[in-house]
């Protein structure tokens, strides 16, 4: 995925060949297709490589007018000559994955001996040496070679979904499309109509590659030479009152603007702004300009010309887009002009409601409403200067130099100085990404503060949304609040203590620190446990795909770290997945184990009947011996079932303390991969993910009941990563609302319900969960890494001490426990 300091997305390579010249001849009958209103033909370039030509290879490229993704895979993209003889054959380009609604697809074709210029990666790669100035070009529901060599035959095949034939082409539709050269193209006028007349749907002009991630070649540098009087568009009639440009893919001359920041990491280039904006609140006067690869030659302050073609960069999956200048030429009239103000983002500028919806469908064409929603306001932003005042950081800096901050200093804190997501209506509209624009970011922590004024533009990325891209220069003063790692007190002698810790893909190839981190965290933060549920321990050989599943050598390297940094010497119980059959990262394998202390508690080892992996865990009620028992102990909650596929199955473990069985459920359910952002295009966000996480709940669920059922004072404690919010159906589905399973996170003062944080919201993924007869506890979350810059891991642990003998059969009373 594309981040704002890091390169964009690479796709794949393509291959060179030379271009020909087209025989002249005369014209035949027209080919009248019907219309297509998904994917059209939207540019073609035969002249890459010639003498002259700035871009080395031909290429074709392709639009998708619709409003939904349109697949290629099983097309092509075929060329013909302008003159075919009777041995022309069409030469075929096949094509893969699927065009974005309102989306581009480039393919590139063969290239010349000149040329000083690539394409941007294409997304299909294919040898056709195209012909400068005339030719034609088919865009085919097949990878079969077409044989119609006249413009009627070609009419009648149903194959054929759109095509062009230019200059002195035979085959075409309607009359040809204008002659092409070595320094010119042929593309579709910026509304992308078909009316099956390639001279009127098409022109000449200079070639402008464009990929599906927007680039264009080599981002078209930052040259000079452009216009000195400015032309028909300012920047608010680019940007428009959507989020999609209206001039979208049209090439616009001599647009004026100051400017205001320039990006020299990642992917280059910098920002415009009008000092003159218009009335309309809705319309942005801020514009990126996008260099790729190319330094930008301008400074800030600079008053430029620009001209160049109109994208939407769409920088993730479901993502909203980033209305872009691509293949930019610019002339510098000034230098050292003072920048427009920068509009100040607070609690009465910045409004409470999050995001318009669509009924899950896309916002791109809705009209802005930037006084009613947060996110339609920041989107009436995009590109302008914009600041936030003593800002307190609630998402500390990553590895990506990223960081969030709130613009609302009273919406929601935490009791740390995060802030709290605690219900899918309170989307915390305040937050606000920083990623300064020359890749300096403090290195900060939640709670802390960048004190006085921070200033940049606003952009937009696929982590988080919209973000501040402050210089080095405007970025305010950093100032650390001191954040502390937690420690828990020590469990007493009649209290059992149990914790969840997912410690993000350990296995043997992590350094040494690592280990010693989680250690730490195991001994001093969390004092011991008696029980500790470990997620995401990967088998022995890590991401190494060669069908290792043991996880030996990864717990008897972490539990000599914990007996090293002062912990019990703990034993270990889990069962091995099934080669590739658990989800996480390729190859790693990564299961639930559990460690525990065999000096103050015993785990009942009894053996599966059949294949552990694959078989079903039960409930066993003896009635000779008046007690209830596990069928395996370790076992997996039915692992064949479909609710677990490509999924970690829950690991259920029949304990002994103090002469007592408790019951324990390793879990670690199913990802949020694959869901909607929040902050995405389309609202509400479609969360397809919890689909699954529900049918697991309700697997677990099952299994619980039928251990109450058997023993209604059954002591259960559930815990690990669930992968979603106390609020969710998912987690509500498993406690049954509370009348199962009593879920603690919710036993603690709204202000520290969270264990993770993700975009600037602090949230709960990591739960403990106790059946009814567990009334007296005493339950913590223990924050030493969400809030951090350095992380052991991302999530936080959790720590439950239970007095087992004072345990009794009680009915559910909402709150009822110490708590912590």
């Amino acid at each position: 995925m594309h981040r704002p300091s890091a390169v964009r997305v690479a796709g794949a390579a393509f291959v060179a060949a030379t271009a020909t010249a087209a025989v002249v001849m005369a014209p035949l009958p027209a080919a009248f297709a019907t219309p297509s209103t998904s994917v059209v033909i939207s540019e073609a370039y035969g002249g890459g490589g010639n003498s002259g030509a700035t871009l080395k290879n031909d290429f074709v490229e392709l639009a998708n007018r619709s409003t939904t993704a349109y697949p290629l895979d099983g097309y092509s993209v075929q060329y013909l000559p302008a003159s075919p003889s009777a041995g022309s054959l069409w030469q075929v380009t096949p094509l893969t994955g699927a065009l974005a609604p309102g989306g581009g697809y480039l393919v590139g074709e063969g290239a010349g001996s000149g040329g000083t210029t690539a394409l941007p990666t294409a997304d299909a790669a294919g040898n056709i040496a195209m012909a400068a100035a005339g030719g034609t070009v088919a865009l085919v529901r097949s990878t079969t070679a077409l044989t119609c060599k006249t413009a009627a035959d070609c009419a009648g095949d149903p194959n054929i979904v759109d095509l062009v034939g230019y200059g002195t082409a035979a085959v075409r539709e309607g009359t040809a499309a204008p002659a092409a050269s070595n320094t010119t193209s042929v593309s579709r006028t910026a509304s992308l109509a078909d009316t099956d007349d390639n001279s009127a749907d098409f022109t000449a002009g200079t070639p402008t590659p464009t990929n599906s991630a927007g680039e264009t070649a080599n981002g078209g540098g930052d040259g000079p030479g452009g216009p000195t009087a400015p032309g028909a568009f300012r920047i608010h009639d680019i940007q428009g009152t959507t989020r999609v440009s209206p001039l979208k893919n049209q090439n616009v001359v001599g647009v004026p603007g100051i400017v205001t920041a320039v990006r020299t990491t990642g992917s280059k280039g910098y920002w415009i702004q009008d000092p003159t904006p218009d009335t309309d609140p809705a319309t942005s006067e801020g514009l990126f300009v996008y260099t790729g690869s190319t330094a930008p030659t301008v400074a800030v302050g600079d008053s430029v010309l620009v001209s160049g073609k109109v994208t939407e960069y769409y920088p993730g999956t479901g993502t909203q887009s980033v209305t872009e200048l691509g293949s930019p030429v610019s002339t510098t009239l000034s230098a050292g002009n003072p920048l427009p103000a920068a509009v100040v983002l607070n609690d009465s500028t910045v409004p409470d409601t999050y995001t318009p919806t669509a009924g899950g469908g896309s916002i791109d064409d809705l009209p802005l409403e930037p006084g009613v929603y947060s996110q339609d306001f920041y989107e009436s932003l995009e590109g302008m200067r914009a600041s936030v005042q003593d800002a307190r950081v609630t998402g500390a800096t990553n590895s990506y130099g990223e960081m969030f901050v709130t613009a609302k200093p009273h919406e929601r804190p935490t009791r740390r100085g995060g802030t709290l997501y605690g219900a899918y209506d309170q989307q915390n509209t305040g937050r606000i990404e920083i990623v300064a624009a020359d890749g300096s970011t403090p290195t900060l922590n939640v709670g802390d503060e960048l004190s006085g004024t921070t200033t940049g533009p606003v952009d937009y990325a696929s982590f988080g949304g919209y973000l501040l891209a402050p210089s080095a220069a405007t970025t305010g003063k950093a100032v650390d609040n001191g954040l502390k790692q937690e420690v828990t007190r020590k469990q007493k002698g009649k209290e059992l203590a149990l914790a969840t810790y997912n410690v993000e893909n350990l296995d043997p190839t992590d350094g040494a620190d690592k280990f010693t981190r989680l250690a730490k965290g195991i001994v001093t933060n969390l004092s011991s446990p008696d029980i500790v549920t470990l997620e995401e321990i990967q088998d022995d050989n890590g991401a190494t795909d060669d069908g290792t599943v043991s996880a030996e050598e990864t717990l008897t390297r972490f539990t000599a770290a914990i007996k090293a940094a002062g912990g019990p010497a703990y034993s270990w119980r889990y069962i091995n997945p099934v080669d590739g059959q658990d989800g996480g990262e390729p190859g790693g394998n990564i299961r639930q184990v559990f460690l525990f202390n065999p000096k103050r508690v015993s785990l009942v080892d009894r053996a599966s009947a059949g294949d552990p992996s694959t078989t079903a865990v039960s409930v066993v009620k003896d009635k000779r011996k008046h007690e209830t028992r596990l069928s395996a102990s370790p076992g997996r909650i039915d692992p064949t079932s479909a609710a677990w596929a490509n999924s970690r199955k829950p690991l259920v473990g029949e304990f002994r303390f103090q002469g007592d069985t408790v019951f324990v459920i390793a879990n670690h359910f199913n990802s949020k991969g694959g869901d909607d952002p929040m902050h995405g295009r389309f609202q509400e966000p479609t969360r397809s993910s919890e689909t699954q996480r529900k049918l697991q709940a309700q697997e677990e669920n099952a299994f619980v009941d039928s251990l109450l059922a058997a023993d209604p004072k059954a002591r259960i404690v559930a815990l690990g990563d669930l992968n979603d919010y106390e609020f969710s159906d998912a987690v509500k589905t498993l406690t049954d609302n509370g009348d199962v399973l009593t879920d603690l996170i919710n036993t603690l003062p709204v202000r520290e319900r969270y264990s993770y944080v993700f975009d600037g919201n602090s949230q709960t993924l990591d739960h403990i969960l106790t059946s009814p007869a567990i009334t007296d506890y005493d339950y913590d979350v223990v924050h030493i890494n969400a809030e951090f810059a350095d992380q052991a891991s991302d999530h936080d642990p959790q720590v439950v001490r239970i007095d087992v003998n004072d345990c009794g059969w009680k009915a559910y009373r909402p709150g009822h426990g110490k708590g912590h």
